[in-house]
């Protein structure tokens, strides 16, 4: 592998009332990682700005306005730990805030990949997320599951991790089936799978395991792969990752 593509979920960088930064330091040392170690271009899609910003201030996050708003004060706030989690580690950071139109304008879409070239030939590590600050809905995604897979579609990447508060795809619901198994090889997956109902596993969330299931099947229909892995214990991320052993988690792969 050259380029991969990791995303991290609301649900891992928030802890209480409190940015995750003992978590969030955590990513960016596997980053430092892969990118030191291994030699690879790492594209990072950070959820996690609504929830940041709510550390700050108390809004009704049911209204778009109020989500609006929180991003638009968490942002900053967490770049700001970024940055300087990654400057310990000599590496340097940007932000990319994009929307869906970005991938479906063929002009958008190039400038988007121009400047991402850019920035990983400079040894830069781009962090995206959704301009959800301004955008109405019909411009979103939606959730960083989707952007994360388009992504890694196009800006080329060979995979893409998704590190959540799940730890893979299992049978059946582990919640409620203490005998579910873990789906280690998934090569495709089954319309139905598809279209279960969304369940956010915390307020500041907008997906769930079904948006993770439609990022893997965008990306195995293009023939590229997704690894979905627990964000809260790096351990089995950082085996596959770093040494190549798929010891758990889940690997999307044709």
């Amino acid at each position: 592998m050259k380029r991969i593509v990791i995303k991290v979920g609301s649900a891992v960088l928030r802890e209480d009332n409190l940015l995750a930064v003992r978590r969030l330091n955590n990513l960016v040392d596997l980053i430092a990682r892969l990118k030191n170690e291994k030699k690879l271009e790492v594209i990072l899609v950070s959820s996690g700005a609504v929830s940041a910003g709510n550390t700050i201030i108390n809004l009704d996050k049911k209204k778009v306005l109020n989500r609006q708003a929180l991003a638009a004060i968490g942002q900053p706030l967490l770049m700001k730990h970024y940055k300087k989690r990654f400057r310990d580690h000599g590496l340097k950071c940007a932000q990319m805030l994009l929307v869906a139109e970005d991938f479906d304008s063929r002009k958008r879409s190039a400038n988007a990949k121009g400047i991402m070239e850019i920035l990983l030939s400079n040894n830069i590590v781009p962090i995206l997320n959704e301009n959800d600050v301004i955008a109405n809905e019909e411009l979103l995604f939606g959730d960083n599951d989707q952007l994360a897979a388009h992504a890694a579609y196009y800006f080329g990447a060979d995979l893409l991790a998704i590190l959540s508060d799940v730890d893979g795809l299992y049978d059946s619901n582990p919640h409620e089936n203490p005998n579910a198994k873990m789906r280690h090889l998934v090569t495709s997956l089954e319309p139905e799978e598809l279209e279960m109902k969304h369940t956010p596993n915390s307020e500041f969330a907008t997906g769930g395991i079904v948006t993770k299931l439609k990022a893997a099947n965008f990306l195995l229909k293009r023939n590229k792969m997704m690894y979905l892995s627990s964000g809260f214990d790096l351990t089995n991320a950082c085996d596959f990752l770093v040494h190549g052993n798929h010891k758990n988690g889940t690997l999307f792969k044709k």
